[in-house]
């Protein structure tokens, strides 16, 4: 999920890897679109032993994942587009046009990942 924090420039995305069963967050990294970010979130979810990724076509997945453990395509990316319309119904930051705004990603951070935390799995950091 793309977002930026106090000028389009400095961009800021989200990364998510929901289970496609329940929906539920299994992990979650703030970082650029990068295949840093990408790794960080693989490193986090390697204690699931989680067997197939199901993402889109961009190149950072092909090249960090085996063939035999990725799909793509938009057929079970649906929850996780779910995911971030709540996201951004709920935290105004997300919306472009809107006068609830971060300066510092430090902060635009915390305000999502405190609501990741209270919204998924009932507590806060």
């Amino acid at each position: 999920m793309w977002s930026f924090v106090g000028k389009k420039d400095n961009q800021r995305w989200l990364w998510q890897a929901i289970d496609r069963v329940s929906g539920q967050i299994f992990a979650y990294v703030f970082g650029s679109r990068q295949e840093i970010a990408f790794r960080e979130l693989k490193a986090l979810l390697q204690p699931f032993g989680i067997q197939k990724f199901y993402t889109d076509d961009w190149g950072a997945y092909s090249r960090n994942l085996h063939p035999d453990e990725h799909v793509i395509g938009k057929d079970n990316t649906w929850k996780i587009e779910r995911k971030h319309l709540t996201l951004q119904t709920r935290i105004k930051r997300l919306i472009r046009k809107t006068i609830c705004f971060s300066r510092v990603n430090e902060m635009h951070d915390a305000v999502i990942g405190i609501f990741i935390n209270r919204y998924e799995f009932g507590r806060s950091i």
